[in-house]
């Protein structure tokens, strides 16, 4: 054997392993650098253009002193870091916000609509002015710097170089992204200065509409994040992965994958695109000219091995897991990683059709879906908080709600990673009532700005399972030359899921019937307004639209029983002692704006159905339990009439601001009656009152069957005798509505009395139920008065004879433990009266006479215990709330001592 060419083998050998394994090591080095991500977060200034002299040339070097500035950090509106530095005082106390400079506009006016005042410290432009160091290890690649929104327009420059005009920034809903690799200095002091605008009544900005006042800065600045990024000659964005799935098995999935790929050069790039999906690779040659973007896609026909048998698909809560997988993407030139990304995806496909009422129905893999959700609105003036946003997801999932409506609100990318990871769907889509939907004055810049925002947004969105449809427009559809715009859009950047011309149900000459509508209430209604309104309509009550009106059929995309009253605490932190009680100016100005700037309707029924209120607490309380009676009383019935009914949106799930309308918690994240009205309404096994045809129904909310239910139904006066008590067997499929039986009538009902019903599997295990108080009095609705907000009530309930509902003293003992960062309290209540225990509502303070620990989530609250009843809840918050302190156990109710 020749020794010398085995020992030159080995040699070669060993060299290409060491030279393979140091490009892989070099490879990964570069992915990580390509990864890093400079966030320019803390240590901004702020100023107004009124008190600087100086231009942005001069502004934005090291020579610049901004003496007197205020220090801020960023995303933050203006009138947001002047809040935060105590320059200006808490906006939601009281009417704080009505003495802000610049707050001229009408109480109740829609502001966006309306021009700034000449002497408004917003009517001038605003200085923000970063120093930061650029990395060294930047030296040789390109720099992009990033803006992810900017309200409304901007200068800006870096280093004493403009890198963008105000002609070129304009939209509150785009994103901006800037090659600096000429002006940035890797390794050295860098000084950034943008200039902002102001959007006018003539922009495409941000809107509150009628659900709180806005900011007399129309939430002006840099209100998303800033940061840099570096790449090698080519960036690589917006990673994406659709799915189409093989009906009626649903067991292979077709997989397309795109990206965007930037040439951040001046000469033509060539490259290799490569992704993979676990264990599954796949690539492609790319040439890229100057300076060009272009997005690269893989389909299945070209690349086979994007055919997955079996996949582990996403669901929505409820449904199933939501289960995602991992995409690796990079893009190579010469051996080396240009840039590269990884992100989740999940495999679904959301399908939606017309049902026999001309309802638009959704299906999930190929399985119906009732959308059950609450229309999501972010802080008044715009700020993030991270832990907020996960305790009021956590929320969304613990009522059982499936669906968050965002209305031109289209949030933080935190947002929807939270949504893909709990299953929680998104309806997404522009905003109405201003600029948005004035298509007859838009300019040709107009249709420019609205062209590259929904491209912004498509391309943030498409990569989100979460995400079930987009909206076009909202309380109107698009012209057909802006819809059309729209849709090509949509088209050109494989947007997966269903479109909707507008949340109403107005047909367009391009789409045709959108299978929605928005035909309210959003002021008070009785309960039984929802099962009562059906689609052959009522005597004397016109047509709403072509959806139809409000009730319990098609998909309703934003309604309500009106106002939520929150609970005593929040009434008191909200409008204050000297306000609490009469109700006054204070207390109207946190209702909303156009038709609803008081809570009159609510209160009016609230004295007609309960009595008339004492004093503050006794209105609180009051409240609660009317708001309970309606929010449950909505979904109930859209979940009965389901699949003729096919989608709610309660308006809304939550605030901007503390408010007295409009949500299912409250801007303090403290739950009352319409979040536990809610959640009994949307247990997966239920059942239910029929308000219509006094029948009790069952209904599951589950994807499984349940054979061996019990149903136990009982009745009781007020004084506990009981009237009636019935047992049924049921069996509740998958995904059912099922009408057990008609309730007989009754003798001797007393004017207000009780109908308990209560599920149990077949091993005795409760799984469900239901605490209704009725009234002997019909509760009748003026149909030929109705309009687009309400229908009148003809006739109250009477439930003022729960006065007569003796005093009860309940038992009470409780233990809290911990695991890892939470604390669970265990509540034992036991009723040792001969009476009913009514509406009975539990706390958890931080000590004896601490403050409630919010955000918390009960197991259950606002309950009701029958003589004997012994109930076993738990409530669960994080740990570091309670502290040092000894949790303590607060019990109150409508008849407790």
């Amino acid at each position: 054997m020749d020794l010398n060419w085995l020992r030159t083998a080995i040699f070669l050998v060993v060299i290409s392993a060491f030279s393979l394994t140091f490009a892989s090591a070099q490879s990964e080095r570069q992915s990580a650098e390509s990864r890093a991500r400079l966030a320019l977060h803390e240590g901004w200034t702020l100023q107004t253009s009124a008190k600087v002299d100086a231009k942005g040339e001069a502004i934005s070097t090291a020579r610049f002193s901004p003496q007197g500035w205020h220090k801020v950090t960023v995303p933050t509106t203006v009138v947001a870091a002047l809040v935060s530095d105590k320059t200006l005082p808490d906006p939601f106390f009281g009417m704080n916000l009505r003495d802000f400079p610049g707050v001229s506009y009408p109480v109740g006016a829609n502001f966006s609509n309306l021009p700034m005042a000449p002497d408004s410290p917003y009517a001038a432009s605003w200085w923000y002015r970063k120093e930061f160091e650029v990395p060294a290890s930047y030296k040789g690649k390109t720099i992009w710097l990033k803006f992810d929104g900017i309200n409304y327009r901007a200068n800006i420059w870096l280093n004493g170089q403009q890198i963008a005009k105000s002609d070129d920034v304009a939209g509150a809903w785009r994103t901006y992204e800037f090659n600096v690799t000429q002006a940035a200095k890797p390794g050295a002091p860098n000084v950034l200065a943008a200039e902002i605008f102001a959007p006018t009544e003539n922009d495409l900005a941000i809107t509150f509409v009628d659900w709180n006042p806005a900011p007399p800065d129309k939430n002006m600045g840099l209100w998303r994040d800033v940061y840099l990024t570096p790449s090698g000659p080519v960036a690589l964005r917006y990673p994406t992965v659709v799915s189409k799935l093989n009906p009626p098995e649903y067991d292979n999935a077709q997989l397309t994958v795109t990206t965007q790929l930037k040439n951040g050069t001046g000469e033509t790039v060539t490259g290799t695109l490569r992704g993979e999906i676990e264990s599954i690779k796949f690539e492609q040659e790319v040439e890229l000219g100057p300076t060009e973007a272009r997005d690269l896609t893989f389909t299945p026909d070209k690349f086979p091995q994007l055919a997955f048998a079996h996949p582990r698909l996403w669901w929505p809560i409820q449904m199933g897991k939501p289960d995602l997988y991992s995409l690796r993407m990079e893009f190579v030139v010469k051996g080396l990683v240009s840039d590269s990304s990884e992100s989740k995806f999940g495999i679904r496909e959301i399908t939606s059709d017309f049902n026999s009422v001309g309802g638009r129905e959704f299906h999930v893999n190929g399985k119906n879906i009732l959308i059950r959700g609450g229309g999501w609105t972010p802080d008044m003036m715009m700020r993030e908080q991270s832990e907020r946003l996960h305790e009021e997801m956590r929320y969304v999932r613990d009522m059982g709600l499936n669906t968050v409506r965002l209305e031109g609100k289209l949030e933080t990318k935190e947002f929807f990673d939270l949504a893909d990871r709990d299953g929680i769907l998104v309806m997404a889509g522009w905003c109405c009532c201003d600029y948005w939907e004035r298509w007859q004055r838009w300019k040709p810049q107009d249709y420019e700005i609205a062209k590259q925002s929904l491209r912004d947004q498509i391309y943030r969105l498409r990569s989100h399972p979460s995400l079930v449809m987009w909206l076009n427009g909202s309380d109107n559809p698009p012209p057909p030359d802006v819809e059309q715009m729209y849709l090509d859009i949509e088209k050109n950047l494989l947007w997966p899921n269903p479109v909707v011309s507008s949340a109403t149900g107005k047909e367009t000459s391009v789409t045709g019937a959108s299978g929605v509508k928005m035909s309210g209430p959003y002021e008070y209604i009785a309960p039984s307004y929802w099962q009562v309104d059906t689609p052959e309509g009522q005597p004397g009550r016109k047509l709403c639209n072509p959806g139809g009106c409000g009730g319990a059929y098609g998909f309703n995309t934003e309604t309500s029983m009106g106002p939520a009253v929150p609970p005593i605490e929040s009434i008191r932190s909200m409008v204050g002692k000297v306000h609490l009680w009469p109700i006054d100016d204070v207390w109207n100005y946190h209702a909303g704006g156009g038709e609803f700037k008081t809570i009159n309707v609510f209160s009016e029924a609230l004295a007609n159905r309960y009595g008339k209120s004492q004093n503050v607490e006794d209105f609180a309380i009051k409240s609660q339990m009317q708001t309970y009676e309606g929010v449950r009383a909505m979904y109930e019935a859209y979940s009965r009439n389901k699949y003729q009914a096919t989608g709610v949106i309660q308006w809304m799930l939550n605030n901007a601001w503390p408010s007295m309308i409009w949500h299912l918690y409250d801007y303090y994240l403290r739950p009352g009656g319409g979040y536990f009205g809610a959640k009994r309404a949307m247990e997966a096994l239920h059942p239910i009152y029929g308000y219509d045809d006094h029948a009790i129904w069952v209904v599951s909310s589950q994807y499984e069957d349940a054979k061996g239910l019990k149903l136990t139904t009982k009745i009781y006066n007020l004084d506990a005798t009981e009237k009636f008590s019935q047992e049924n067997k049921v069996d509740a499929t998958a995904d059912s509505t099922a009408k057990i039986f008609a309730l007989p009538d009754i003798e001797g009902l007393s004017a207000t009395y009780f109908l308990v019903l209560r599920l149990q599997d077949a091993a005795g295990k409760a799984v469900g139920s239901n605490f209704y108080w009725l009234s002997t009095k019909p509760e009748t609705l003026d149909w030929a008065k109705s309009n687009w907000w309400m229908t009148p009530t003809e006739s109250y309930a009477d439930f003022t004879a729960i006065t007569q509902l003796p005093k009860v003293k309940l038992k009470l003992t409780d233990r809290t433990e911990r695991k890892d960062d939470e604390a669970i309290t265990h509540v034992t209540l036991e009723n040792p009266s001969k009476s009913i225990a009514f509406f009975v509502r539990l706390k958890v303070d931080k000590g004896a006479r601490g403050e409630e620990i919010l955000p918390v989530v009960w197991e259950d609250n606002y309950i009701s215990l029958l003589p004997g009843e012994r109930r076993e809840i738990t409530a669960t918050y994080r740990a570091a709330e309670l502290g040092a302190a000894k949790a303590t156990v607060e019990v109150s109710g409508w008849n407790v001592e």
